[in-house]
């Protein structure tokens, strides 16, 4: 086997909230006290989202958009866990394995500490990684802007991940030296 790199991919997204969309966070349906969920073309989790934005990010491969864009009916509604196994079947990803993931969620409600235990066990599944490769923190918002009025939920993640180096010989976009 070829000696792997390390690479390191963030990602960032953001959703506004909705009364009546189930709440997904992580691959999860969580329970909202208010009965909010994250809007967006498909099942609007941004965790998930800004996951796959870094996976990309640490490939070269571009971002989310580039493979499920939001102009493509495929997608509706879809669930992002599904996503992000079909991403992860990509030729380009085969070989890519998770170091470390650092994610934190910008959220006002619900109290996400009673769920941190499940999200981290969904996230390793899903990563194929175990749950201490995977740290998750809330922020609140303390009241400020649209995260601390409960409008939107956020998702920043950085993630370290080891690749094989591509070919210097490589011609193909994203895979040039």
């Amino acid at each position: 086997m070829d000696a792997l790199s390390l690479r390191i991919g963030q990602g960032y997204d953001i959703h506004p909230l909705q009364k009546g969309r189930p709440f997904r966070l992580g691959g999860l349906t969580l329970p909202h006290p208010e009965n909010l969920g994250p809007m967006g073309h498909s099942d609007g989790d941004p965790l998930l989202h800004a996951l796959m934005d870094a996976i990309l990010g640490s490939a070269a491969l571009g971002d989310l958009g580039t493979f499920f864009p939001d102009r493509d009916p495929r997608w509706k509604d879809a669930d992002s866990a599904l996503l992000l196994q079909r991403l992860l079947q990509d030729p380009r990803l085969q070989s890519w394995k998770l170091v470390n993931l650092d994610a934190t969620l910008f959220l006002s409600s619900p109290p996400l500490a009673p769920f941190l235990p499940r999200l981290k066990t969904r996230l390793g599944e899903l990563l194929q990684a175990s749950p201490h490769q995977i740290s998750l923190k809330a922020k609140s918002g303390n009241g400020q802007g649209e995260i601390g009025r409960g409008e939107a939920l956020a998702a920043q993640v950085v993630l370290l991940a080891q690749l094989p180096p591509p070919s210097p010989y490589s011609l193909e976009e994203n895979h040039l030296p």
